[in-house]
């Protein structure tokens, strides 16, 4: 771990001379590769100078104390020790968690489906109600929401809805969400005060930036343009401004209507498409890894059930880590922090596991 460390401190002064050169500077896309780069790495180089320093104090310490007769100044200089010694073990495991393998996602936008499951109308109620609770989540981390598709029901409900989270580290928080969230309470319509149990499934997918080479063919693509129709009352106008891509090889459809502008419709439904044949390429590459998925939260199949929120007990289950919380009118306003944390914590958790047991 140690030569890694150095290895990378080195990288990062090598990154700061660069960085100082007219040339670079003047090359705008290498600058902006060498400052992510310099971003990325100061957290390690940061906890890692600490460390020496935490060292140093250690073995200054010792050879203080070896030529120390007075009893005062041996207790204050042992008291230095034992913290620099904590503080020593405590670097350690941060250092380990920031040498773990990062997912080249993690930084990007999210593209969020939501749809109703088992349960009717009842699904679509909890489906528009999970979508709030996501949008809440996003604009108190001052992310942005921009909706790309939906359907509503007649009462409230949604049968789907597509949207996109814009914000730093958005697909590194959310990635958890994927998989089939469970309700259970009593429907209004439900005479008989008999508790209903309604799934919806959340689809997590990164935005695949323009730095992702996906080839779609224009042949492997039909582009259909009609007049909006107007779910839930929105968006409704004379022009033919929404757009339907359908994707042969995949059968992959693609409807956006939310802007009032054709070319605004292209560019959102482009930009879905284009998502989805990426993250259909990660989830093959998945699939391929059994050893990754066994290092991971869950199986990462969104088949799986992941979310328990039961109402009349006022409790919110996660499966995959058996956390339960009592407080779920505050997690359906967006309160998801400390159930993301502790999925977080969890899957270092497992990763440090497996690289410890790697020869």
């Amino acid at each position: 771990m140690f030569d890694k460390l150095e290895a990378l401190l080195m990288r990062y002064e090598d990154i700061a001379r660069e960085l100082s050169s007219p040339d670079v500077t003047a090359n705008q896309e290498r600058f902006r590769s060498l400052m992510k780069e310099q971003s990325d790495l100061a957290p390690i180089v940061e906890a890692y100078t600490e460390y020496r320093k935490q060292k140093q104090n250690i073995e200054d310490s010792l050879a203080m104390l070896d030529g120390e007769s007075d009893e005062e100044m041996r207790e204050m200089l042992k008291e230095e020790l034992a913290e620099s010694k904590k503080r020593v073990e405590e670097l350690e495991g941060e250092l380990k968690i920031l040498l773990l393998p990062k997912d080249p996602n993690d930084e990007k936008n999210v593209i969020v489906e939501i749809r109703a499951g088992a349960g009717g109308d009842e699904a679509a109620l909890f489906a528009a109600e999970v979508y709030r609770m996501y949008v809440h989540y996003a604009e108190n981390r001052g992310w942005k929401v921009e909706t790309m598709d939906f359907e509503e029901i007649g009462i409230g409900g949604m049968k789907y809805v597509t949207f996109m989270i814009s914000g730093r580290g958005a697909y590194s928080r959310l990635k958890y969400e994927s998989g089939v969230h469970r309700v259970q309470r009593v429907p209004e319509t439900e005479s008989g005060g008999r508790i209903h149990t309604s799934t919806i499934t959340v689809a997590v997918i990164p935005e695949a930036d323009e730095t992702v080479e996906i080839d779609i063919p224009d042949k492997d693509v039909r582009v259909d343009v009609m007049r909006a129709s107007g779910n839930g009352g929105q968006c409704v106008n004379t022009t033919d401004s929404a757009v339907r891509l359908t994707h042969y090889p995949t059968g992959i459809v693609i409807y956006s209507q939310t802007e009032k502008s054709q070319l605004q419709n292209k560019a959102k439904a482009w930009a879905l498409l284009r998502a989805k044949l990426y993250d259909m390429e990660m989830q093959k590459r998945h699939d391929e890894e059994a050893d990754l998925r066994r290092s991971q939260i869950g199986t990462g199949d969104r088949s799986e059930k992941i979310r328990t929120y039961n109402f009349p007990q006022g409790r919110v289950t996660d499966h995959r880590i058996k956390l339960t919380l009592y407080r779920i009118d505050a997690v359906m306003n967006g309160d998801l922090d400390e159930i993301i944390d502790s999925l977080i914590a969890a899957d270092q958790a497992a990763k440090l596991l497996k690289m410890n047991e790697e020869p």
